[in-house]
């Protein structure tokens, strides 16, 4: 009986946490581990509307960790002081291809959540958090640079789905600078 109560008790919080957002079926880290490259945002907040036309493409390494937990480090150039890395970890959940992160930005645990991958080309990526409003965001990573045509429209179609305004999807160019340097 506890079972059952515990499991209706995930579901609900699941339910109210993700809505209808669910992770990838059979969601396997040791084939999503390794280099990716985030080419897709949609975000609205107005915070990000500031920064919209610097975004670029961010090179990210996924490292599964023994305990189901995963290490990603992004990097990112930042004009003032060059290619910065910095260290996300995201915790496993119950659920398989749910994690979540603690944001330094904005001092809260966030939700993520691998929506759809085929781990050789590209994965769909959502993140959520209520705080004073709801915060969402959603990535298209590719393992190159840059993807067929049909992966980013499936980006864009999803993220209006997601309710997001067709100006606030972004698929940045690829960077001019070499950040990480080569070898990374």
């Amino acid at each position: 009986m506890k079972f059952i109560l515990a499991t209706i008790a995930l579901a609900v919080l699941l339910k109210d946490t993700f809505g209808d957002i669910q992770p990838q079926k059979n969601f396997d880290i040791k084939k999503f581990a390794g280099k990716w490259y985030r080419v897709g945002l949609a975000d609205d907040s107005s915070s990000f509307a500031l920064f919209r036309n610097r975004l670029s493409i961010n090179m990210g390494i996924v490292e599964p960790k023994d305990n189901g937990d995963v290490n990603m480090t992004m990097w990112k150039m930042i004009r003032s002081t060059g290619c910065k890395s910095r260290l996300y970890t995201y915790m496993k959940t119950a659920v398989p291809g749910v994690f979540t992160y603690f944001s330094t930005r904005h001092n809260i645990v966030k939700d993520v959540t691998i929506v759809e991958t085929n781990y050789t080309e590209y994965a769909l990526l959502f993140k959520y958090k209520k705080f004073n409003r709801e915060y969402t965001q959603v990535s298209l990573y590719g393992r190159t640079q840059t993807l067929r045509s049909e992966l980013i429209e499936k980006f864009k179609k999803y993220a209006m789905q997601q309710g997001f305004p067709e100006r606030s999807i972004l698929t940045p160019s690829p960077p001019a600078d070499n950040c990480p340097p080569s070898g990374q």
